[in-house]
Parts: C-alpha cells; sequence; structure tokens
C-alpha cells in the first residue's frame, strides 16, 4: 500500500520542512523552465496548446501516486498511450512531497504530488504550487478546490464502518447504534494516524461539534472504553481474516478495499447515517515543474470521466458527482444516499491546532478507562 498515508500530522510535516536545506545559486536554463512553470497560467493557454507542449515533453514525473494506490496505474497508462507521455513515480508521503518541491527549487525533479487535504493548503503558503483550474473547474465542489486553482481534490474518502457479519449479527448503521452494541470497536492508533483521528472528529460532528470541538467525541469512545468494547487492535485486512477485529472505523476507500479482498458477504460496509466527516487528496503542481504542462494535462486528464472512473476502480469516490460510472464500478461503490449527512473540515488552521491535543487527551480522557 501506499506509504503516503492519512497517518501524518501537520506538526510533523512542519518539523520535515524546516530539515530541508536552502538551495541558493541556480543555471540560467533552470530558472527560465522555472520562471516558465510559474507564468503558465491556465488563462493564458489553451488545453490543444497545453496538450502540444505536454507531447513536446514528453514525460511527467509524480511523487506520492504509484501505481498500487487509487489505481494510478490506469491513468498513467492511459496518458501513455493517448498523448505519449512517459511516467515514473517515487512513493513518498504528503510532507515528503513538499519539502522536495522545495529543497529542489533550483533543481527540480518532480511535476506532480497528491497530498492530503489537510496539506495543501500548506503547500501553496510554502510557495511550491502554481495554478491550474482544469476544464472540470465548475464541477468541484468549492471545499475541495483552492479558489485560485493551486489544488483540487482528485477524489474523496469519508468514515465510514465496517462489519463481520459472521460475528455481528446487526451491524451498526448510526453512531448511537455502535454505542449500544455488545461488540468491540477498533479505530486505530489515534495518536499517531489521521484516519482515526478524523473518526473522532466524525462522531463529534454527528453530536454536534465540530474541528474546533470533539469533546463529543471523548465522551463516546470513554462510554464504549468503560464498557470494555474498545479494542486497541490495528484494523488490518489480517486481523480481521482472523476474527482479532470486529467491526473498525475506516475510510470509505479502505474499508471497501478490504470487504472486496477477504470476502465481501462477510462484511457490510456503511456510511453512519447521523452524521460523517469527508476529506481527500489533492493534486499540487510543483511550480519548478521540469515538464509544467504535461503535469497540467495530468491533472486535466485525473478530473475527466476517464480518469475520475480509473481512481473509482481503486474504490476512491470521484469528486465529480456527475461522472457516469460503469455498472461494474458502481457497483463496487457505496449507494449515494448514504453520504447525505456527510460534512467537510471548514478549517484546517483550527483542525490542526486541536488534532495536536488529540494523543495527550485521548490518553487522559479515553485509555484511562481501557482495562
Amino acid at each position: 500500500m501506499k506509504s503516503k498515508k492519512w497517518f501524518k500530522q501537520v506538526a510533523a510535516f512542519l518539523m520535515t520542512i524546516s530539515m530541508c536545506l536552502s538551495l541558493i545559486g541556480c543555471s540560467a536554463e533552470k530558472k527560465a523552465e522555472s520562471t516558465a512553470a510559474a507564468d503558465s497560467l491556465p488563462k493564458e493557454l489553451s488545453l490543444e496548446e497545453i496538450e502540444k507542449l505536454a507531447k513536446e515533453e514528453g514525460k511527467v514525473i509524480s511523487v506520492g501516486m504509484p501505481d498500487d494506490w487509487a489505481n494510478w496505474k490506469d491513468t498513467w497508462a492511459d496518458l501513455k498511450t493517448i498523448y505519449g507521455l512517459e511516467h515514473s513515480d517515487t512513493d513518498m508521503s504528503s510532507a515528503e512531497e513538499i519539502a522536495k518541491f522545495e529543497a529542489e527549487k533550483e533543481k527540480p525533479t518532480a511535476d506532480i504530488g497528491d497530498v492530503g487535504m489537510a496539506f495543501a493548503p500548506v503547500a501553496v503558503q510554502k510557495g511550491v504550487t502554481q495554478p491550474y483550474k482544469t476544464s472540470y473547474w465548475n464541477e468541484i465542489p468549492d471545499w475541495a478546490k483552492d479558489k485560485e486553482g493551486h489544488w483540487m481534490l482528485g477524489y474523496q474518502g469519508t468514515i465510514a464502518f465496517i462489519t463481520n457479519k459472521k460475528l455481528i449479527q446487526n451491524p451498526p448503521k448510526t453512531w448511537d447504534e455502535l454505542l449500544n452494541g455488545d461488540y468491540k470497536v477498533a479505530v486505530g492508533d489515534v495518536a499517531k494516524a489521521a484516519q482515526a483521528q478524523n473518526a473522532l472528529l466524525a462522531v463529534a460532528m454527528a453530536k454536534g461539534g465540530d474541528e474546533s470541538n470533539i469533546d463529543a467525541a471523548y465522551e463516546f469512545f470513554s462510554e464504549i472504553a468503560k464498557q470494555r468494547r474498545l479494542s486497541l487492535v490495528n484494523p488490518t485486512p489480517a486481523n480481521f481474516e482472523n476474527g482479532e477485529v470486529e467491526m473498525a472505523i475506516l475510510w470509505d476507500f479502505n474499508a471497501l478495499s478490504y470487504r472486496d479482498l477477504l470476502n465481501r458477504e462477510d462484511y457490510e460496509v456503511t456510511i453512519p447515517a447521523d452524521g460523517s466527516i469527508v476529506s481527500g487528496y489533492a493534486t499540487i503542481i510543483n511550480k519548478y515543474a521540469p515538464h509544467p504542462h504535461a503535469a497540467m494535462l495530468a491533472r486535466e486528464y485525473i478530473l475527466s470521466d476517464a480518469g475520475q472512473i480509473n481512481l473509482a476502480k481503486g474504490y476512491a469516490r470521484p469528486i465529480r458527482d456527475n461522472v457516469n460510472l460503469p455498472e461494474d464500478v458502481k457497483e463496487k461503490m457505496l449507494p449515494l444516499d448514504q453520504y447525505k449527512n456527510v460534512k467537510p473540515i471548514k478549517d484546517f488552521t483550527v483542525w490542526e491546532n486541536t488534532a495536536k491535543e488529540i494523543p495527550q487527551k485521548w490518553q487522559e480522557k479515553v485509555l484511562i478507562h481501557v482495562k
């Protein structure tokens, strides 16, 4: 699985950035390339011109977009077949991607990256991105894009329940049902994993909280712990298969992937009907990209119907909701009506500050009740 996880906090990211060396001195050729990339705004170039220039560049170099994550392999294959673009990727975390863009700005090697939504605004603040809105701009929700086009989500994830039906007769469909169950609940490493921390935010929002106040989540899980139902086992496919995990709270794309990997008839995946959180991954184009137009074309294709379908084949729900998914792909996904009560994070700066407090408060308010 892709090493870039939801598990890294922005604090860790800032530490990574601070360790990057500031490079000075630049050849005239690289300066020209960087300036051209930064000045190649979408309003100045038609899609046809971008395609022509991308073909001349002949390649696109990505970071954090490996073949086996969200089915990126089909998109890279399509870009090769249709436009003749060669491709290579170096897998890395969101923090490492942005650090690489900043550290290599004098001698750039990468064109485009895929980062967790919380990292995207930080990349813009660092000044390592360039805008490109794509022709699908108006079909992307406002919450899922930077207003200038520096980043935009290609796919989204929502906190979901996955339940082993062989062990639990009535899988929960709401947080209240989960609270009143008689089975153990696995949420993962809340101290480190962004997926687990977003599970806390999901229940807090369902109970009337927001990114600035997740007290309801601590109350919820402390009650689970007092019932001796909080499982500290990591919710991996292997632990589901051996029966150590009865049910877990995961991103929907992970839960759906686990379901089909194990045996879809034995597992139920559902979005909690009383509320959940939606987030996602965003493409960022390197301000200093050596192949800027190929990067623009890659983002264009990712947002196209074909690109969105490629992502859905990898269980990642498309960010565009008007894409007509093939029946065999649609069958992999949950019905859209399950997502009617999901909400996005409104203020990532606030959420970052709240998340920093989670490890200590989880220990003080929840784990203290685990026996």
